[in-house]
């Protein structure tokens, strides 16, 4: 292996942004053992790709896929695309040799998530990973710290929600987001999947069964225009929503404890709510995406004169990850994330080990997933995840 990894981009839209920023970023903060080269990025627009890349500070753009995870100077393919074209691409990088990130939810099925894992598997010496970035949001690895070192006690109950409001306008367009042939889900895949995976990544456990309800509530939507975006003006016509916009569902973890979880792209007043309690026999923890750098403990030991959620501000240079970055008390965003994405991926490259979360992880996922449209179906039954 060379000192470099020369990174290919499949996409360059809203994730696109943001895994060029973590590309950018995480070799100028962090003593990577390798220098990521943000070689090229790849779109269908000849035109928008070109754009993208001179934006991003990527060395050239490709409109063809299949032939950039052939170049020979290509180490890593980071898929940020739709879900129905996850499978396909990740397979193929995988049989080329390289080393893949791909977004979250996996796939648009369990049985894609089963070939690309298993494709995965047979690769030898490339790394997989699934791009589950919220785990790496500096508060929420500490919680999960906090419960591996027994603060909290065992685990009692969890409620896990993520609420947004971006679709509450009826007459907002009908973007592929809302396609279940593009998408695969809604709510549930779009968001519920990081309320999911963050819950079993805090908890140390995974859901074992589930029992949930799916709704649409906005059956149609104004279809776009040609080459119009989501902020862009719809037309008259309408088509069919395919999706859910809301996602409840209930889970039991390996332990036995409850866990509650709520997708919607419909709670108003909500813009990015990622928020999850863990309660246990001496204690709970709180966090909200919204205040990323905080994370609240609740300390059952002290007397109940003294007892109440207090609040932790992450900032610390002994807080993970947080060491490269600024002086204490010197806040982190949304984007942090994705370069501490690059950082772990990276070091896993170079060490020869698996990051975390595996495309095993992401198989997981997408059978929760699967468990909740199937009980949803059956008229909320409890559904076993594997």
């Amino acid at each position: 292996m060379t000192d470099e990894l020369r990174i290919a981009m499949i996409g360059h839209g809203f994730m696109g942004a943001a895994h060029s920023q973590g590309w950018r970023v995480a070799p100028r903060f962090f003593d990577l053992p390798l220098e990521p080269v943000m070689q090229v990025v790849v779109g269908r627009d000849a035109d928008g790709v070109r754009a993208s890349a001179a934006k991003w500070g990527w060395a050239e753009s490709a409109t063809d896929w299949r032939e950039v995870i052939e170049r020979p100077d290509i180490d890593v393919v980071d898929i940020v695309t739709p879900g129905d074209t996850h499978a396909e691409i990740a397979i193929a990088a995988l049989r080329a040799g390289k080393h893949v990130l791909c977004e979250k939810p996996l796939a648009n099925t369990v049985a894609e998530a089963q070939e690309m894992t298993d494709a995965a598997a047979a690769a030898s010496g490339v790394r997989a990973m699934v791009g589950f970035t919220y785990r790496r949001v500096p508060a929420a690895t500490f919680a999960r710290d906090l419960v591996a070192a027994g603060r909290i006690g065992d685990i009692r109950q969890v409620r896990a929600e993520y609420l947004q409001d971006w679709l509450s306008d009826a007459d907002a367009p009908l973007t592929w987001r809302l396609q279940k042939d593009r998408a695969g889900s809604g709510a549930l895949g779009d968001i519920g999947a990081h309320a999911a995976d963050l819950a079993e990544y805090i908890t140390g456990q995974r859901l074992t069964s589930v029992s949930g309800i799916l709704e649409t509530l906005v059956t149609e939507r104004p279809l776009l225009g040609e080459g119009v975006g989501l902020s862009g003006t719809a037309s008259s016509e309408r088509g069919a929503v395919t999706v859910d916009d809301v996602a409840l569902f209930t889970g039991r973890l390996e332990s036995g404890a409850l866990a509650s979880f709520e997708a919607t792209r419909f709670r108003t007043g909500r813009k990015n709510a990622l928020r999850i309690e863990v309660s246990g026999s001496l204690g709970a923890l709180s966090f909200d995406l919204e205040r990323l750098n905080e994370l609240e403990l609740y300390d059952a030991t002290q007397p109940g004169t003294e007892q109440g959620f207090r609040r932790i501000l992450v900032t610390e240079h002994d807080h993970p990850y947080l060491s490269p970055w600024w002086p204490t008390g010197h806040m982190l965003g949304y984007e942090h994330g994705f370069s501490h994405q690059v950082r772990d991926l990276v070091v896993a490259i170079a060490d020869g080990t698996q990051p975390r979360p595996s495309f095993a992880d992401g198989l997981h996922v997408q059978r929760v997933l699967d468990a909740v449209q199937r009980s949803s179906g059956a008229g909320s039954a409890w559904t076993p995840v594997d």
